[in-house]
């Protein structure tokens, strides 16, 4: 086994072939905007950060010819710090024989384990960033508890007006499904029948394809949310306004958690918790009209967070790990491939331990919601 230990050909190939694996299994890491990793250099640490600069808005005004020019109006951009707060492994013991496998171009099953270990929390990672308490997507159609597309495509033209009413731009959406929701979308006319959509690759490869504006995709990763606000809960103010960001409440109900979607009576728009004590809601975007007091909040039910997405609605960032590739005092070689679809990097260390050999995939990488208004959930 030391023979192998220097042999950095066996390192690489092993790696490569870890990353044959991971563009099979993960779906976020493939679209979202990963621009911001031009901005990591070598030897990061955990914890560092990433600024991504939110542009302000600004107001047309009236030219009017002047011996003096009139003040320009100051602005000030927002920022959202990606932090690289992820550093995961996945290790594992190999054996002799196994080595040989890599050697002789066979991927052994407990190397591929391990990627799709690694390459599946990334993805639940990317996953919880949608319903945390920064920055959660609060638009939502659909039905909690049904599964959407039984009989018609209604369910994402909904989603798909919500997203233009919130200014998404129109180039790189994706609607992203569990496997229930996509077997009812592949059964429906619009996408099976090729007089209706134009194309016979989805009765044929069973792949959606582009439709409707959006680049549609299964994963199954895609998680449910578990709504905790329930009971009797109402506004409990009476001089509410416009842009109001807390809902402060009463009515003996029991206090959402981040994530949480709710209504309030008389407003049509939906709003995602931040944050919630026993009588004041922090939510998500501010409110929208002003609401009664006593007026109902009513949250909803558990939902499959099926989801139309703009790929700049959430930043992901890999650092780019070091690697020696000879035998050192610490007695490990390690060795870091980047795939070039996907660009995630994985490092693969092996350390000779007493009478065993240890391999280890591991990543560094952070992520965050940049504009939640770029996105909206189809419930399931």
């Amino acid at each position: 086994m030391a023979g192998t230990l220097v042999d950095t050909n066996v390192v690489q190939t092993a790696v490569a072939m870890g990353l044959d694996a991971l563009r099979e299994n993960v779906v976020l890491p493939r679209i979202v905007n990963r621009t911001y990793e031009e901005r990591i250099g070598p030897s990061q640490r955990q914890g560092s950060t990433v600024n991504v600069a939110v542009p302000a808005s600004i107001t047309t005004r009236a030219v009017t010819a002047d011996v003096v020019p009139p003040a320009v109006t100051a602005v000030t951009p927002t920022s959202v710090a990606i932090s690289l707060s992820e550093w995961k492994e996945a290790p594992f013991a190999m054996s002799d024989q196994a080595v040989s496998q890599v050697q002789a171009g066979i991927i052994p099953m407990q190397l591929s384990e391990a990627v799709k270990s690694l390459s599946n929390t990334i993805d639940s990672f990317l996953w919880s960033l949608l319903s945390s308490a920064t920055n959660p997507i609060f638009s939502f159609t659909g039905t909690a508890g049904t599964t959407p597309f039984a009989s018609n495509t209604s369910q994402y033209l909904d989603a798909r007006a919500l997203m233009n009413a919130q200014l998404a731009p129109m180039d790189n959406r994706y609607c992203i499904l569990d496997p229930d929701a996509e077997a009812n979308a592949l059964g429906l006319s619009a996408f099976a029948d090729a007089s209706a959509s134009g194309s016979r690759e989805t009765i044929v490869e069973g792949d959606i394809g582009y439709r409707l504006g959006a680049r549609w995709v299964m994963s199954q990763n895609v998680p449910t949310h578990s709504n905790t606000g329930a009971g009797t809960i109402l506004v409990n103010d009476a001089s509410v306004s416009v842009g109001d960001s807390t809902l402060t409440w009463d009515g003996g109900g029991t206090a959402p958690a981040a994530g949480d979607i709710f209504t309030v009576a008389g407003d049509t728009q939906t709003y995602s918790v931040l944050s919630s004590t026993a009588t004041v809601i922090t939510m998500n975007p501010t409110a929208q009209v002003a609401w009664a007091d006593d007026a109902a909040v009513t949250f909803k039910a558990d939902f499959v967070e099926n989801i139309v997405i703009h790929r700049d609605c959430l930043a992901f960032a890999m650092a780019p790990l070091l690697d020696t590739n000879q035998m050192g005092s610490a007695g490990h070689l390690q060795s870091t491939a980047v795939d070039e679809d996907s660009g995630l990097a994985l490092r693969l260390t092996i350390s000779q331990q007493y009478r065993q050999t240890q391999w280890a995939l591991d990543a560094l990488y952070g992520g965050a919601v940049v504009r939640p208004g770029l996105a909206a959930y189809i419930a399931g």
